[in-house]
């Protein structure tokens, strides 16, 4: 909670500061990455940076944040601490780098605001920060020690088993330990971050979600080609996707970090409904095997939408995993294509959830881009789905802050 001296201040300045957070990120980040470029070499994808959407998660959360101590304090928002937290440590963040973030992340509220920001106001906002940078603290620890790993620790070396064409634009990897070190196994839905150098030297990290349950000797993920707007438009094609895709084969070595990730399936009887869109399938696919894996006796509904039939990545590990289980559907919705023809579980155009008849008293996962999220959480709240059994993955900074409103 903030104290009696910073809570007034907090609550009058928290209008002013909201109204200019976007560009107190974005200064923040060119200011500290001018500080320290070595941040960019191994930790900050250069991709979130370019097209801005670390600077709006950065903003998003701290303003979701100050408004809970102003407004709520008693409920704070833990989802969102719980997600940044494992983003944190996937990349293998240390607890002394919140000070490098606090220094400039402060110079960029003095250096936007100017002579607003008095000594009192500056101390009211750095006490909002440190009660949010210690909470994330905590959370990390508690992760780390959950994995008896540490920020140097959770990489470990994997080499490419078998490299498959899934789509035009979505390659799966299979990856097989390189040394008898422990395993730290997945939970279903978590995701893993590679660390690989990119042809100018620098390391650059990325998530990818764990698309099959582990084995104890292999992981899998699959990568979608993520092809940008161009230079002109200061968004380029994804750099760790190109590399992938392009030049790491069977053989090659890549490090990988131990899977993390907030979005994990709930172990219960309740019947289960994963909805995913395009590339966003990997998190649900992973969480199906899982299931599979476990010998589930649960009522599944897979819903999945894609631009057509050929799109479809995992088709075929999703459609042999529903086989496998005793009650499990799958439902695909298809912007392009035939629609299916006779087949009653292929429709045509965006999803829509009232065209399925939905198992009552489910829990929901989603996962793909933030609109489709958007419209089927909302029409699942429309039908009386109550939203704490409504989770979702977002790919990359968290631009959705639908858990914490």
């Amino acid at each position: 909670m903030l104290s009696d001296t910073s809570l007034p201040v907090v609550k009058a300045t928290l209008p002013v500061v909201g109204e200019n957070i976007r560009e107190i990120a974005s200064r923040f980040y060119t200011h500290m990455f001018q500080e320290h470029p070595e941040l960019l070499d191994g930790l900050f994808n250069r991709g979130n940076q370019a097209d801005g959407r670390q600077q709006q998660a950065l903003a998003g959360s701290v303003a979701a944040f100050a408004g809970f101590l102003v407004n709520d304090p008693t409920h704070l928002p833990d989802h969102l601490l719980s997600r940044i937290s494992h983003k944190h440590v996937s990349l293998g963040l240390a607890p002394d780098q919140y000070q490098v973030v606090h220094d400039n992340l402060m110079w960029a509220i003095v250096d936007v605001l100017g002579d607003a920001v008095t000594p009192e106001v500056a101390a009211a906002w750095d006490e909002v920060y440190w009660l949010m940078a210690n909470m994330l603290i905590n959370k990390e620890r508690g992760l780390y020690d959950a994995v008896r790993l540490g920020p140097e620790t959770i990489w470990r070396t994997w080499r490419v088993a078998e490299k498959i064409q899934e789509t035009d634009d979505v390659v799966s990897f299979v990856v097989e330990r390189t040394d008898e070190r422990e395993v730290k196994p997945s939970l279903p839905g978590q995701y893993v971050t590679i660390r690989m150098e990119m042809p100018d030297g620098v390391l650059q990290p990325r998530q990818y979600s764990l698309t099959q349950a582990d084995d104890g000797q292999h992981r899998r993920f699959a990568v979608k080609r993520v092809r940008g707007e161009g230079t002109a438009a200061g968004i380029p094609d994804g750099e760790m996707s190109t590399l992938l895709h392009d030049h790491v084969n069977v053989g090659d070595e890549v490090t990988l970090s131990a899977p993390f990730g907030d979005v994990v399936l709930e172990y219960t009887d309740r019947p289960v409904v994963l909805a995913s869109a395009g590339i966003g399938i990997t998190p649900m696919a992973g969480m199906l095997s899982h299931l599979v894996k476990a010998g589930s006796q649960r009522k599944v509904a897979f819903l999945h939408a894609d631009d057509s039939p050929g799109s479809f990545a995992l088709r075929n590990q999703v459609t042999a995993d529903i086989a496998a289980l005793p009650d499990a559907s799958l439902n695909a919705w298809f912007l392009n294509g035939d629609g299916g023809g006779d087949d009653a579980n292929v429709h045509t155009g965006f999803m829509n959830v009232r065209d399925v008849k939905l198992p009552a008293d489910a829990e929901y996962y989603l996962c793909g881009p933030v609109a489709f999220m958007q419209s089927v959480r909302s029409a699942l709240v429309g039908l009386g789905v109550p939203a704490r059994d409504i989770q979702y993955e977002v790919f990359g900074p968290d631009l959705w802050l639908a858990d914490y409103q």
